[in-house]
């Protein structure tokens, strides 16, 4: 098989391409975003990001949850309390969700208004 080519669907490897896999141990999560292991400890004792475990109770981390750890030490480093930055993340997120819910009803409503002149 060439590199080009799709793994097989059962290949174990395609689950490294969905952002909610726990691929990553908590070192290698932190030497990714440039952090102490602490700072991720911190944010799992506080409720704000909840790893996945391990069997052996080691914590281990998603791209996903790397994401969010990011955008809320982004917003730590800018001076903002723990509290305030989840509240920022999540008006963030309800905006970023409300923009593209507006630009899929524009869609709908430029499409139908196409079709509207297209028939009359």
């Amino acid at each position: 098989m060439s590199t080009s080519e799709d793994p097989a669907p059962g290949d174990p490897l395609r689950r490294l391409d969905d952002p909610d896999f726990p691929a990553l141990t908590m070192s290698q999560a932190a030497d990714l975003l440039g952090v102490q292991a602490a700072f991720l400890r911190s944010l799992d004792g506080s409720g704000v990001l909840q790893p996945h475990r391990s069997p052996g109770g080691h914590r281990r981390y998603s791209r996903a949850q790397l994401a969010l750890a990011a955008r809320l030490r982004a917003l730590l480093d800018d001076g903002h309390t723990l509290a305030s930055a989840e509240v920022i993340l999540t008006l963030q997120d309800e905006l970023a969700d409300a923009r593209a819910d507006t630009a899929r009803l524009q869609g709908t409503v430029d499409r139908l208004e196409d079709e509207r002149r297209a028939s009359g």
